[in-house]
């Protein structure tokens, strides 16, 4: 562990001297260079502070979105904005700064010293700054959405940023100094509003794309090689970890007491429940996620054995454990439940303090307690729906209930076995791709070039985060896919609708309007078979997930 801190510090350090900084260094400079001595340290505080939230998602700071979204542009926007202004009217910054160091017994009573205005500012560039995290947060990230591990981790990040970015500032600072008088602030001021406006129209977005275009990936990304290299990668898969409850194999032994429910932010079509009110009967918990179509896929079954079973003993329990931000949202989740005509309880575990207490790994999941409330069964994605059904019978049975007639039978929906796997657009588990997504503003050649079987590739201009990748100018996706149907999580910046294009084995197939984040199904067909799948993005839709049917 020690050793990850200390690549991801450097790391950290590294992605400050990248081209990724450009964008904002000029806001980050103008900033640091005037007004009192402590302002650069409040820059670089509030910058690393809201990068560490961002990034290891501490904090929920707008409802429903997740990392990168225009919201958090925007803010940035008026913050930076505001602060060019204030530099163009130096009295009135002076009044600002005087009263808000009055309000918090912090600097002088005459005026500032800038270390509030500061941190206001370094708090806006990092918004900014956050889709530049690389491989390592990545990687940390997708193993544990809310460990502590993952929490230090970025925190060492951010440090080495931080303190590259001080640096830079400081430097700056005394660079200006030189040279005096009220028309270097008003200067600096006129840089940070036209920073403000070029955040705006992404113009550094457009900026970030021709830098990764003609610059080789050593100086885009200086620390790559470190980032990926076999000793971290040996650390993160120690992150991992093993599931607590391993498969039971052949027959029913006991692995151990049941966990509680852990940290349910809510629970929706039950009161709250603990598994001491349901000792006695027989409890099936499923850990799912609404967009996640093998578990989409699961529920057919999970509701079949909810309507046999519920009245002779079984309680069937959903974990909604959310695998993008948006899942967190109560009002999708509810949507989502009534969707699908869920009627067994369901806790949202949008902390993953449920998830973490069971050590599970796997969406979906499936743990059978027995009536003593000893775990006796897992099992983990689709399948094997006859087997689970006969350990929910025979746990039944063990538990004195009898006569429990037919099976609740099969249902429809089964995955072939030769289906395309799942993937994800976001950098944090990307898989089979020509190049794969990397976190930050990128031009993608794959448009033309030959794609293997179950194979991607992104082509034009995409900002890439950690869950997802969002059109930016002329971006398509090519996939050669096994499947039936295919299935992509989509979003729509501002939920305002706009186009996806589908075209199948070179023919146009259908145009798909996207709004709000959930599970799209882009293609259905009547057999599996292999094809090539071409789409066209409009700008401002996102893509989380490829799921195949």
């Amino acid at each position: 562990m020690a050793l990850l801190l200390l690549f991801a510090l450097v790391a950290g350090a590294g992605t400050a001297l990248s081209p990724c900084v450009l964008p904002i260094l000029p806001a980050l400079l103008s900033a640091g260079a005037t007004g009192g001595r402590r302002r650069p340290l409040g820059i670089v505080l509030g910058l690393a502070a809201t990068f560490t939230i961002t990034i290891a998602g501490a904090a929920e700071l707008v409802d429903g979105v997740g990392l990168g979204d225009g919201t958090l542009r925007s803010l940035s926007v008026l913050v930076l904005l505001g602060f060019g202004l204030l530099l163009l009217a130096p009295p009135l910054a002076d009044r600002l700064e005087a009263a808000l160091s009055r309000l918090v017994r912090l600097g002088p009573r005459s005026h500032g010293d800038g270390f509030l205005s500061g941190l206001g500012v370094g708090a806006a560039l990092g918004f900014v700054y956050a889709p530049c995290a690389g491989p390592i947060l990545a990687a940390v990230i997708s193993v544990s959405a809310a460990s502590g591990d993952s929490v230090a981790i970025a925190l060492a990040y951010a440090a080495g940023s931080a303190a590259a970015l001080f640096v830079l500032c400081l430097g700056g600072r005394r660079a200006v100094g030189r040279f005096r008088g009220p028309h270097v602030q008003r200067a600096m001021g006129v840089v940070m509003v036209a920073t403000a406006l070029a955040v705006a129209v992404d113009a550094d977005v457009r900026f970030q794309t021709a830098i990764a275009d003609e610059l080789p990936g050593v100086v885009v990304n200086p620390t790559g090689a470190l980032e990926r290299s076999d000793a971290v990668e040996r650390r993160l898969a120690d992150l991992r970890g093993r599931p607590r409850f391993a498969s039971a194999g052949a027959g029913l032994p006991q692995l151990g007491p049941a966990p509680e429910f852990e940290g349910v932010t809510r629970w929706l079509n039950s009161p709250p429940l603990s598994l001491g009110e349901l000792r006695g009967r027989v409890v099936l918990i499923d850990f799912w996620t609404y967009t996640c179509i093998n578990c989409i896929r699961t529920l057919p079954y999970l509701r079949a054995w909810d309507q046999r079973y519920r009245d002779r003993g079984l309680t069937i329990v959903g974990v909604h454990t959310p695998e993008f931000a948006f899942e967190k949202d109560e009002g999708n989740v509810r949507a989502a439940i009534e969707r699908s005509r869920l009627r067994y309880p369901v806790a949202q575990d949008n902390d993953f303090d449920t998830w973490n207490a069971w050590g599970n790994r796997y969406w979906p999941a499936k743990y059978l307690i027995d009536a003593t409330g000893e775990v006796r069964y897992t099992h983990f994605g689709e399948g094997d729906y006859g087997a689970t059904e006969q350990a929910i019978r025979a746990l039944l049975e063990e538990a004195g209930t009898g006569g429990l007639g037919d099976r609740a039978g099969p249902q429809p929906g089964e995955v072939p076995e030769r289906a395309t796997p799942e993937t994800y657009l976001g950098a944090a588990r990307a898989e089979r791709w020509l190049e794969p997504p990397r976190p930050g503003l990128a031009t993608y050649a794959g448009a033309h070039r030959a794609l293997p079987p179950d194979h991607f590739a992104l082509g034009g201009s995409w900002k890439v985060d950690l869950e997802s990748a969002r059109a930016v100018r002329g971006a398509t996706l090519r996939a050669s896919v096994t499947a039936k149907s295919v299935y992509l999580v989509l979003g729509s910046r501002g939920n305002r609708p706009r186009t996806v294009s589908v075209r199948l084995d070179g023919e146009p197939y259908r145009r798909v309007t996207v709004r709000r984040q959930r599970l799209y199904t882009l293609v259905r067909l009547p057999r599996t078979e292999r094809h090539e799948l071409a789409l066209e993005f409009e700008p401002g839709v996102a893509g989380y997930a490829f799921t195949f049917g």
